[in-house]
């Protein structure tokens, strides 16, 4: 962890005692993950016991005390996904990527999450990498997309499966 990106960091927060979730932020954003290290120097910094900026840390979701892959993976789990076979495509994602629901590869290149909705039921199941998002997915898909790193092709499909929607219903 390089020290001098951590204290430019903190050097912004001198003096503020209750900049804790802020500098948690800046520092996650900095490095990708909050690694137990810097977590006992923000401590040490704002003159808080450790345990207090761990349970801070631990508490809300949105903070990674470990690092995660350059590509996250969210699979839906939401009610429309999940009647239209979600739990096949998370199955799917974790045989392709080696990983459970949580983990990242030992490669760093994916981390896998599953979320309970991404607003988009109309077209479950759902499958986001990164800021794609993966309409009506299949688990042929999910193969083509992880194995062959074809995750930032799914954009494009949005707009032709919503016309394939309106389409059907027509």
């Amino acid at each position: 962890m390089p020290e001098a990106r951590l204290q430019k960091i903190l050097s912004v927060f001198e003096g503020k005692r209750g900049a804790l979730i802020s500098i948690l932020q800046r520092v996650q954003e900095e490095f990708g993950y909050l690694p137990e290290e810097t977590l006992k120097e923000i401590a040490t910094f704002l003159k808080l016991p450790r345990s207090q900026v761990f349970s801070v840390a631990t508490f809300y979701a949105h903070f990674y005390l470990t690092r995660r892959g350059d590509h996250i993976v969210r699979v839906c789990q939401g009610t429309a996904c999940h009647v239209r076979g979600a739990r096949d495509i998370l199955e799917t994602a974790q045989h392709c990527l080696g990983i459970r629901t949580g983990q990242t590869t030992e490669d760093y290149k994916y981390s896998l999450e599953r979320v309970a909705c991404v607003g988009s039921c109309a077209l479950a199941p759902i499958m986001a990498v990164d800021d794609t998002i993966h309409v009506q997915v299949t688990s042929k898909e999910v193969v083509q997309i992880l194995v062959n790193d074809e995750h930032d092709k799914g954009e494009k499909e949005i707009e032709s499966k919503k016309s394939q929607s309106v389409e059907e219903r027509g």
